[in-house]
């Protein structure tokens, strides 16, 4: 089954699960996630992952009005919130694209927005129920936030030290949170650019403890590659870039780096994105298959052959639901785009597009979780091909307008992009069920109620904060120049920006199509190399800021499995005593759950920050805080690096301390290093 063994609740028991109090609590904390996560993804470009606030949320709200709430309520309620936060998302990224368009959008459309959400919400949740047994119960992906979630829910269920243990770690994220981003007492990321050789280097870290745990959790191996990727695009291809084109308009060196990462060598990493998932789905085909084929042998079947952990919403439904999506997208396009032919082609193009972009963020969410999954790079993506189609299609046969065929691209984008994001989510969440024991299809309905609150509440939160503050700078300046609204508070979204931009050039003529051909060039040589094309891409295209933690977060995981191995064995050994595993597998756990809970610290938090920004309330001017300079906002941040690994390593044997073994660790890495120098001489 998973690496856990046995779920936490067995087969054979059958606690409840969904109850009229799930229900009302999830619709509750759906609401609050959907629309503070909105409005903090169009602030800063970010959203945080809702599973593990909502999880720590809802024990306390169910424990402190209920006596016999069970494990898998808490665990139902944290499903229904957390998708209406991914389905925010994917939203957040792409329908804001419609009003940086000209003649295309003037204001949120209510009605559209929420049909958008809709289609690609439901779309998603259905193929991931699809592949449930698949990425969970067969290849078994580490997946870990629902990892971190189970910790959670079974440290609150349980109480004792795990439950102190996760309180401790959530304080601490919390505080840490409140003063990086409530306060701003220290800096969010830290980075520089400086001369060299005739060109430029850049350094940066995003000061996140979030992010160092989902390194820890991820282990040093799958965090080493998303460094190399980001090495890759910021190390290499920036700098040559910027040596032989030269480095823009502007006086700040940083960002005339980041505006050439972020409007060049980004895009080479879509590339590699493309044929990464492509590549990734196709070494799989054999194994979708049989998972697919599997299922559908076992929903064949009455429920009471089953036990209660496999059973899933029957694949007859999946395929029967899938079908009315599909054929509601088509004439939800017939109707905005006045062609039925461009209507029936987009409607099967997005059902093939989905389910593989579904299945790719899956799989994405499996490997590096689903607050780092690219799902703006795979709607890019995503338009590279609409673009073709709609041109073929419209433009050639049909001689569309540029404003209709413009809006047929986003129309799909938007709920390819919807579905990959809430397909993340789902798996996620349906691996946190996994292991503590939960019903698949309850589960599964759970996420259903969830990703329609999280539809109708998206659309209102767009449509008031484009009211308050407006949406994206352009769409705002547009409307500025005949009505002369005060534009120095408009949110940025950045992403959807960026999409917009997009698929205006993509129809005159303007796309960076070299930058592509150049991610695919480099993805191709990855497979040569037998390298994980998927997580290179991701770090090619996610900024170099963001995978150095999570990397520091590997190395940390890395010196401490071996400082156990060190204090059991009394030596290095190249393969550790049984004694010395279980060591460092007890270390494993317990840093699992001090990296759970400071994700949820942090996370709550940046909720928290998100709601008082949309109340106009700001700490730091209430409080005239100030900001620590670079160098002290690293120290600030190094202080809670050391404070996890003391956490995570307190159970080790105390028979040494962690600067000696970390010198013997680095020295025996040293020596392995020069000896495969001296055997390749």
């Amino acid at each position: 089954m998973s690496e856990y063994g046995e779920p936490y609740i067995p087969a054979t028991e059958s606690p409840l699960e969904l109850t009229v109090r799930v229900v009302v609590v999830g619709i509750l904390l759906g609401i609050l996630m959907t629309a503070a996560n909105a409005y903090l993804g169009l602030y800063a470009g970010m959203t945080v992952s809702a599973s593990i606030p909502a999880a720590v949320m809802s024990m306390i709200i169910l424990r402190s009005l209920f006596k016999d709430v069970t494990i898998l309520e808490n665990n139902a309620v944290q499903t229904m919130a957390s998708a209406g936060e991914s389905l925010a998302a994917g939203v957040i990224f792409t329908v804001p694209a419609l009003l940086v368009i000209p003649n295309l959008w003037d204001d949120i459309q209510l009605l559209e927005t929420t049909i958008i959400a809709l289609l690609g919400g439901l779309m998603g949740t259905m193929f991931t129920i699809a592949l449930r047994r698949l990425f969970i119960v067969e290849e078994a992906l580490p997946y870990p936030e629902g990892v971190a979630c189970r910790e959670v829910l079974v440290a609150g269920e349980e109480g004792g030290e795990g439950s102190q243990a996760i309180l401790y770690a959530l304080g601490i994220g919390a505080i840490y949170g409140l003063m990086v981003k409530g306060f701003e007492a220290t800096h969010h990321t830290v980075e520089g650019v400086a001369n060299f050789i005739g060109t430029k280097i850049y350094a940066g870290i995003d000061l996140s403890v979030a992010l160092l745990s989902v390194g820890f959790i991820v282990g040093i191996r799958i965090a080493s590659y998303i460094f190399l990727g980001g090495v890759l695009g910021f190390g290499i291809l920036v700098p040559l870039y910027g040596l032989i084109n030269g480095w823009g308009s502007g006086d700040n060196p940083t960002e005339q780096f980041t505006t050439i990462w972020a409007t060049q060598i980004r895009y080479a990493g879509v590339g590699a994105m493309v044929v990464g998932g492509l590549y990734t789905l196709w070494s799989m085909r054999k194994s979708i298959i049989t998972g697919i084929t599997k299922a559908l042998k076992a929903n064949t079947t009455e429920d009471e052959y089953t036990i209660r952990t496999e059973q899933d919403i029957s694949m007859k439904f999946v395929l029967a639901f899938c079908c009315v999506i599909v054929g509601v997208t088509i004439l939800f396009y017939w109707w905005k785009t006045g062609s039925l032919i461009l209507s029936l082609a987009g409607g099967a193009f997005l059902a093939l597009t989905a389910f593989f972009f579904a299945a790719v963020a899956g799989y994405i969410a499996g490997v590096v979780g689903s607050s780092n999954s690219p799902v703006s790079g795979m709607t890019i993506a995503t338009l590279l091909f609409t673009v073709a189609l709609v041109w073929i299609i419209g433009d050639l046969m049909l001689n569309l307008s540029t404003s209709t065929l413009m809006l047929s691209t986003m129309l799909i984008a938007s709920i390819v992009a919807s579905s990959a994001a809430i397909a993340g989510d789902v798996m996620q969440d349906l691996k946190t069920g996994h292991m503590v024991g939960a019903t698949p299809r309850i589960q599964q309905t759970a996420e259903i109620i969830g990703v329609i609150t999280g539809a109708l509440v998206i659309g209102p939160t767009l449509k008031l904060l484009h009211s308050a503050f407006g949406i994206t700078e352009t769409a705002c300046y547009r409307e500025a120049a005949t009505t002369g609204r005060d534009c120095s508070k408009a949110l940025l979204a950045p992403q959807a920006e960026l999409i917009g931009d997009i698929v205006r050039g993509s129809f005159v003529g303007d796309i960076n199509v070299q930058m592509i051909l150049l991610g695919v060039a480099i993805a191709v040589v990855l497979i040569w190399l037998k390298m994980p094309v998927m997580s290179v891409a991701i770090g090619i295209y996610l900024p170099l800021g963001l995978s150095v933690p999570i990397m520091l977060g590997g190395i940390l995981s890395y010196f401490a499995f071996r400082s156990a191995h060190l204090r059991v064995d009394g030596d290095l050994l190249d393969e550790p005593s049984k004694e010395a595993i279980d060591a460092a597998k007890e270390v494993e756990n317990r840093g699992v759950l001090i990296g759970a809970g400071f994700i949820a610290g942090e996370s709550i938090l940046g909720v928290f920050v998100a709601l008082l920004i949309v109340l106009d309330i700001n700490l730091a001017s209430i409080f005239r805080t100030g900001t620590l300079n670079n160098f002290l906002s690293l120290l600030f941040f190094g202080w809670f690096v050391c404070v996890f690994l003391w956490l995570a390593t307190r159970t080790l044997p105390n028979n040494s301390n962690l600067f000696k073994d970390f010198g013997k660790i680095l020295k025996n890495i040293g020596k392995k290093t020069l000896n495969i120098f001296s055997i390749s001489k």
